[in-house]
């Protein structure tokens, strides 16, 4: 059935590829950008900002769904801006009569000592859904493809280094998917009812530490793996200035990403693949093709 639907974050990693698989699906897509006139995109450019609540009334007006993808980890104070940001959109959300918010939040268990980055993730799950918008949520590890953060990261380390040293949080399981999936995944929750009010994990067919998806990469990357030392002490901000030395990911965010890296994040539930079927691709298959990407 064809949906009006709003993408937030319409040019960031997962929205340019996600606006142009809901057109091709059949759905009216708004892209929402804060600057609608340089968007050269698919679907109808709409000026909106989450940080700035009097914008959202009208890009939200006559909104069937509305997916929510913007997050701030390049914030020190991210928390708070996501918090306030994510009560002010699902506020107008309600107040334009959309039926449904569609969220990619994070991996990893309830009740467990979450970072921050997760911890903020699952505030934003909560204050979506304050105001009586049913809230679908993916909940997702690391997404890999060509722009994302986490996998421009592990490029860069494998491209730059000729060996590397790492701290004991490498060793943490975590459970990577492809950008092609989390699209796919997404695109099949739209407008479905079975899907509202619900959370769902999402990942790849692969478990891995972060030292083995280092290796997996350098595989595919260079032929051969790297050879890896593991440093007994290696704090994240620590991690985090030395990232920013050899990648191009700032030190704040680097810092937010590498608290998360000590939790185990591992889909348990496998309730998305029964409502959107298909298997996901494997980890080095996500490595070729956000390698083919650019």
């Amino acid at each position: 059935m064809t949906q009006t639907v709003l993408v937030t974050g319409a040019t960031g990693f997962v929205g340019k590829r996600l606006v142009p698989a809901l057109v091709e699906e059949g759905h009216q897509v708004r892209a929402m950008t804060r600057k609608p006139d340089a968007y050269d995109g698919p679907g109808e450019p709409v000026h909106g900002d989450v940080h700035d609540a009097g914008s959202l009334a009208d890009a939200l007006s006559g909104v069937d769904v509305a997916i929510y993808l913007v997050h701030s980890l390049d914030d020190d104070d991210f928390e708070r801006v996501d918090a306030e940001a994510a009560r002010s959109f699902g506020l107008a959300a309600a107040a334009a009569g959309a039926r449904q918010i569609v969220y990619l939040g994070g991996l990893g268990k309830d009740g467990e000592d979450l970072s921050p980055h997760l911890r903020s993730r699952r505030q934003v799950e909560r204050l979506l859904g304050e105001s009586g918008v049913p809230v679908t949520v993916l909940r997702a590890a690391i997404v890999v493809g060509a722009g994302g953060i986490s996998w421009e990261m592990t490029r860069e380390l494998v491209k730059n280094l000729p060996a590397m040293v790492v701290p004991k949080w490498a060793e943490t399981r975590t459970q990577p998917i492809s950008i092609h999936d989390v699209v796919r995944y997404l695109v099949g929750v739209v407008g479905r009812e079975e899907a509202m009010g619900r959370v769902f994990e999402v990942g790849g067919p692969d478990q891995l530490s972060y030292l083995q998806m280092l290796q997996e990469a350098a595989e595919v990357m260079l032929g051969r793996r790297v050879p890896i030392l593991k440093a007994p002490v290696l704090t994240p901000r620590l991690s985090s200035y030395w990232i920013s030395l050899v990648t191009s990911v700032d030190v704040t965010t680097g810092r937010n990403l590498i608290d998360s890296m000590g939790t185990e994040v591992i889909q348990t539930d496998f309730a998305i693949r029964d409502l959107v079927p298909g298997e996901p691709l494997t980890y080095a298959e996500s490595v070729r093709r956000a390698l083919a990407e650019g």
